[in-house]
């Protein structure tokens, strides 16, 4: 499969007003793709916005939405659209997770979690995997977690919904070998990034990536062309998501649950200031 050509490209990235959705940006704006910054804070969106466009002379265009309302995929193809803009890729990388014991947390937020993480996602892959597959060039990345890889006691909703985009990726990437449409599910582990801000329990503890690196995991294996449906970030956590599948299920969610329990209380332990937030 030849390389792609990002210069001609134009590409959708959601929950790009930071984190690795903003670092998405950057690297292919970077390449020369065109970027549609999508996510709720519009100032953040043009910052970047202007930056790209002064520093890589691509064509960078902000569009706020609400990724939690029902139907933002097509809301968002309409507004595409309206702009006369024809997109040939799209990076769904907005989400958010919630922790705690299941029967504590709060069921609007939980809604709000299960929109975003999974049901706009399809929704934006269902508005735009046509024009992608007909155009043939572009890349479809859905960006999942390690907590896809083994049920997550206290973050149970957050670790369904990311084996859920893990097993929707995979099976669109098997749908789109013969499109040119290169698919993609990314499974980032602990990376620094705003994510804790949302966790009642803060930062983890354990090895942090970048928002880079986890990026350039992405784009190497784009590079090597459509030969596998899905990656995880990071040499160790590869082999942690590997592990899980030694174990029954039983003990695969013994495990999860009392290292999870450990990393909060390491973390939770640490001199204030040491831990990093994803």
């Amino acid at each position: 499969m030849a390389d792609i050509d990002f210069t001609s490209q134009t590409t959708i990235v959601t929950g790009a007003s930071s984190g690795i959705g903003a670092a998405f940006a950057r690297a292919l704006a970077q390449r020369g793709s065109g970027v549609i910054l999508v996510a709720r804070r519009l100032d953040r969106l043009q910052e970047l916005a202007s930056e790209l466009e002064r520093e890589h002379g691509v064509r960078a265009t902000p569009i706020a939405l609400d990724l939690s309302r029902p139907g933002a995929g097509r809301t968002l193809a309409s507004e595409v659209a309206a702009r006369g803009l024809t997109v040939t890729g799209l990076v769904n990388n907005a989400g958010f997770g919630t922790d705690g014991p299941f029967h504590e947390e709060d069921p609007d937020r939980l809604q709000d979690e299960i929109a975003v993480d999974v049901a706009n996602l399809v929704d934006l892959s269902r508005a735009f995997i046509e024009p992608l597959r007909q155009a043939g060039r572009g890349i479809l990345v859905n960006v999942a977690s390690m907590a896809a890889y083994l049920p997550g006691p206290d973050m149970a909703v957050y670790s369904a919904c990311k084996a859920f985009v893990l097993s929707f990726t995979e099976a669109l990437w098997y749908e789109s070998r013969s499109s040119g449409l290169r698919v993609l599910s990314l499974a980032p582990g602990l990376t620094r990034t705003e994510f804790f801000d949302d966790l009642q329990g803060g930062a983890y503890s354990g090895s942090y990536q970048t928002p880079e690196q986890v990026v350039g995991t992405a784009l190497r294996s784009l590079d090597r062309g459509n030969r596998r449906p899905s990656v995880v970030s990071g040499r160790g956590n590869a082999l942690a998501a590997g592990a899980g599948r030694l174990f029954t299920r039983r003990h695969a969610v013994l495990l999860s649950g009392s290292a999870g329990a450990r990393s909060r209380n390491t973390a939770a332990a640490a001199p204030a200031g040491a831990g990093r937030r994803m």
